[in-house]
């Protein structure tokens, strides 16, 4: 599979030093086109983020996807994920969400010429993406081996900032029905990360919405689905009006995170404001 399969890889820079991302998340595409998710075709909603983000092509050094890829478990989710992606015409990295089916989506998006690289590295940066999925629940856990992953790549390059990726938030984002859903051994994973002061920020989806902490000098950074929002500070489930997007990153050769979201029109793609749930 042409090196696929590696788990690390190396990444360019621009003529700054500096690292430009994109990162795309929670898709939740379906085979059938016309499957809506509370009202939103994912597939229509994700072909227009990524139409949106055409812009970049060309000026971005790679493309995070940070799970929740598919919503049924289907291999032409994948396929589809993987066509328009590849338009952005840049490295897509990945990593799984609670919705995905692991066993589907390997061998779908490795056929489609995904990498499933998880340490990428640069001059003076490297990131890691991580599996916090736990089977067949909504909350997201870092194994045993997860956790030595990360811990055996921070010690291998301890003075190159570091970015870490996972689709479950890691921080408590106010709202009730969501932070049940958080990575439950979160404060394990926070009491890991503050032994390497060279880790800038961890990068996550999942929650539907853009959050933004400062935790122990470490940014906490979630981003904007491709189809339906979740409205922030909602105790009970709640859709937002806001706009599908994504969100643009530079990783500074100085170890800053300068950090954008961007969004499609607002009344693009219209939302069941009175969904209950899905």
């Amino acid at each position: 599979m042409n090196g696929l399969t590696q788990t690390s890889a190396t990444i360019d820079v621009d003529q700054q030093g500096d690292i430009k991302l994109l990162q795309i998340t929670d898709t939740h595409l379906f085979a059938d086109p016309d499957k809506d998710l509370l009202g939103i075709k994912t597939v229509e909603s994700y072909q227009a983020v990524i139409k949106h983000a055409y812009k970049y092509k060309g000026l971005c050094e790679a493309v995070l996807c940070t799970g929740d890829l598919s919503q049924d478990h289907s291999a032409q989710s994948y396929v589809d994920f993987s066509d328009l992606i590849k338009t952005l015409e840049m490295p897509c990295y990945w990593l799984p969400g609670n919705h995905d089916m692991q066993s589907v989506m390997l061998p779908s998006l490795l056929e489609e010429g995904l990498s499933a690289t998880k340490q990428i590295v640069s001059e003076h940066w490297q990131i890691i993406l991580l599996d916090s999925q736990v089977s067949g629940v909504p909350h997201g856990y870092l194994s045993d081996s997860q956790l030595d992953f990360l811990e055996q790549k921070l010690q291998q390059y301890p003075y190159k900032h570091t970015l870490v990726a996972v689709h479950h938030h890691v921080l408590p984002v106010g709202s009730a029905w969501l932070d049940q859903h958080i990575l439950k051994n979160n404060q394990q994973l926070i009491a890991l990360l503050s032994r390497f002061p060279n880790v800038k920020a961890v990068l996550s989806g999942h929650v539907h919405q853009a959050f933004d902490v400062v935790k122990s000098g470490v940014r906490y950074i979630t981003s904007p689905s491709t189809c339906l929002q979740f409205k922030p500070k909602n105790n009970d489930f709640a859709v937002d009006d806001k706009a599908p997007g994504y969100r643009h990153i530079v990783l500074t050769k100085s170890g800053e995170v300068i950090t954008t979201v961007e969004r499609i029109e607002v009344g693009e793609f219209i939302i069941d404001e009175n969904a209950t749930g899905y």
